[in-house]
């Protein structure tokens, strides 16, 4: 199979490609999962970019809405939760319990792996019924003994979620709370 990618570039064409999508070396740098100093080499060195990098600057140079799409937006809320797949981030969910409000951001397409499914809007009871969603059910047998494992006091679905990541035997989805 053929694929229409450029197999090498050179420094000026990095350096377009940059200017292109509005970044500074460092943010090139952190989208393209390579150092400062190595972009900084692509764009000053004689050399041509090859390989994974030259494909990868290909498919930005044609798709400059990816930057604004892949990027994690600023915590404006006082609690982030990051939903997971393994080591995929899936969905970004910013809250602020006291307004009961609830903002995110999916990075993968499949609504299975979004946290909301196909709800872009998600409200605070959906919220809470998601965190529920992560844990044991508050009817399962021998509840009690499974809180005293966890050395939590009653059932409340975020502070389990605290203690386990909200993982669950069947999946690799897990939460990481960032405060």
């Amino acid at each position: 199979m053929e694929f229409a990618l450029q197999k090498k570039l050179s420094a000026d064409e990095v350096k377009y490609i940059r200017r292109k999508l509005k970044l500074k070396q460092k943010e090139l740098a952190a989208l393209a999962n390579v150092s400062v100093k190595t972009v900084e080499h692509w764009e000053s060195s004689g050399t041509e970019v090859k390989g994974a990098a030259a494909a990868l600057l290909c498919i930005l140079r044609e798709r400059v809405w990816l930057p604004d799409e892949l990027e994690i937006p600023e915590k404006k809320f006082s609690l982030r939760l990051r939903y997971m797949h393994a080591d995929q981030l899936c969905t970004v969910i910013d809250v602020e319990d006291r307004e009961e409000l609830v903002r995110i951001k999916n990075f993968v397409t499949d609504p299975v792996f979004c946290a909301f499914g196909r709800n872009e809007h998600p409200t605070y009871k959906d919220y809470e019924a998601f965190l529920e969603s992560r844990c044991f059910p508050p009817t399962r047998d021998k509840m009690k003994i499974m809180l005293r494992e966890l050395n939590l006091p009653f059932y409340d679905p975020f502070m389990i979620i605290e203690k386990t990541e909200g993982r669950m035997a069947e999946d690799n989805f897990w939460i990481r709370i960032e405060r």
